[in-house]
């Protein structure tokens, strides 16, 4: 199930003439030469954008990491303010609080 835009194929899915080996002309002796250099330019790239990619995924991490400390701490903070607030309250709740009608 797809959950959303992330998820879908893209245009580097798409299967091109190179990935599945096919040529209009047939191949000879020189072109391997060539084959071997766009091949090799190829994974050039390819390692390269891991690499982006990999720095890019410990960065995320790392914010990930440091939101995550700090919803801990907030909460912790949360809990001792409801915790200190909640005998607030029972003190205000205990007094005999003063009546007064207004006529308008």
């Amino acid at each position: 199930m797809i959950r959303g835009v992330t998820e879908l194929d893209g245009l580097r899915d798409i299967k091109t003439v190179r990935s599945f080996k096919k040529r209009s002309i047939p191949k000879s002796q020189s072109s391997v030469y060539l084959e071997l250099y766009m091949l090799k330019k190829e994974r050039d790239r390819l390692e390269k954008e891991v690499n982006i990619l990999e720095k890019r995924r410990k960065s995320s991490q790392k914010r990930i990491n440091e939101i995550d400390s700090e919803m801990g701490r907030l909460g912790k903070e949360e809990a001792k303010r409801r915790q200190a607030s909640s005998g607030g309250f029972k003190k205000l709740s205990e007094k005999n609080w003063k009546t007064i009608s207004l006529k308008y």
